[in-house]
């Protein structure tokens, strides 16, 4: 049996983190393309430093001969993601980065990879993917992540709407959770590192202005005399972002995920169009998961897949409910396939991914989402639920 009563830790950043800025900009591109052309196939890096992006990778286009007209773009795109999450310091400023783009045409083996030999679309890469789900809260997500999430979205709220305007745009944020029964029931400590524009404010004077936002996010109860709190525990934190620390896609990929709480396939998401399975996969493996928590056949639910480049149909699927099944984990393994089909196209067709959705899921978390009308998270909907019970 599982432990019931411990203290979990999970972390999160904001949008203005380096690796953060790099991970909107990837998936800005990739949106744009898709926009243009909804088979496009696209692998988008990004590096940002001081008064720097540098953006490379390759896509692949229907119509390859548009190419140079959709690259002329690629700056603009870049600066004004930096511009939305609020950058105007001396060294990395929307309006005067360099910005240099290195996107190249698709590599004629990495697309044969794809189009597959078995008559199907095959898998964009060889991988295993996991999705997770839980009943501790109501997105059934993992608490810690949910709400380390929550609070520095609260913040990027009244930072940018005007209210806390001394707030910048660079923050992290982790919170320990305490259980108690296998449920959470409060924080034990909260960690808060945000830029702050005025480079008079002290550590004092940060966490006066950011505990009432982290107050009204958390549950009632949470916090208590015992919460040990440690904003910008190392003092003023005044140039952030890219000119404070370098940037690059796809390193926060724990926190794009479940903050620990699961395990990770490895692969990030960011920048990579829907027939990468790293990313697709990985987004019908949560979509799974959420779904036989939601009909009630488990508390908590893991599921792994597995692919191989070319290959259409997943190598192998793998269910654990850590204890908590009301269903076997084999009767739901055997009953996944008769629900849905887990190709790269048909995971494609089922979610509706061939669409700009994605630049969205950059920061925050790409799971816990409430889905959109537009079809973005389309992967946290629960519409599978019924379906699965009647398979098992």
């Amino acid at each position: 049996m599982s432990r019931q009563n411990y203290t979990f830790t999970s972390e999160s950043v904001s949008e203005g983190h380096p690796d953060k800025v790099c991970d909107r900009i990837s998936d800005a591109v990739l949106d744009a393309f898709l926009a243009e052309d909804p088979l496009a196939r696209v692998a988008c890096e990004t590096f940002a430093t001081t008064n720097r992006v540098v953006i490379g990778g390759e896509v692949g286009l229907t119509d390859q001969e548009k190419l140079a007209e959709y690259m002329a773009k690629i700056e603009d795109i870049a600066r004004a993601c930096i511009k939305d999450i609020g950058y105007e310091q001396d060294k990395f400023h929307h309006e005067t980065v360099e910005v240099t783009n290195l996107l190249h045409e698709q590599s004629a083996h990495i697309a044969q990879g794809v189009t597959g030999q078995q008559g199907d679309e095959g898998a964009g890469d060889q991988g295993i993917m996991f999705g997770y789900a839980t009943d501790e809260t109501d997105a059934l997500m993992p608490a810690p992540i949910q709400f380390s999430h929550a609070i520095l979205r609260r913040l990027a709220e009244v930072r940018k709407n005007g209210t806390e305007p001394q707030l910048g745009p660079d923050a992290k944020s982790q919170l320990s959770v305490r259980y108690v029964d296998g449920k959470p029931v409060g924080v034990t400590s909260i960690v808060l590192s945000t830029q702050h524009l005025d480079a008079s404010m002290t550590s004092a004077d940060v966490r006066a202005l950011v505990e009432p936002y982290i107050r009204e996010t958390l549950p009632e109860g949470w916090i208590s005399d015992e919460t040990e709190w440690w904003v910008n525990p190392t003092g003023k934190f005044v140039i952030g972002g890219p000119d404070g620390d370098a940037g690059l896609t796809g390193r926060k990929i724990i926190v794009d995920t479940y903050g620990g709480a699961a395990p990770h396939g490895g692969g990030a998401f960011s920048g990579k169009d829907p027939t990468k399975v790293d990313r697709s996969a990985a987004y019908v493996a949560r979509y799974l998961a959420k779904n036989v928590v939601a009909a009630g056949m488990a508390g908590r639910c893991t599921v792994q897949l597995s692919y191989a480049i070319g290959v259409a149909k997943p190598l192998s699927i793998y269910v654990d409910t850590h204890g908590t099944g009301e269903i076997e984990a084999a009767a739901i393994e055997a009953a996944i396939p008769k629900v849905i089909d887990l190709t790269p196209r048909g995971i494609r067709t089922h979610l509706e991914l061939n669409k700009p959705i994605y630049q969205r899921t950059a920061a925050y978390g790409h799971f816990g989402r409430a889905p959109e009308a537009d079809g973005g998270f389309s992967w946290e909907r629960t519409d599978l639920a019924e379906a699965l019970k009647k398979a098992v």
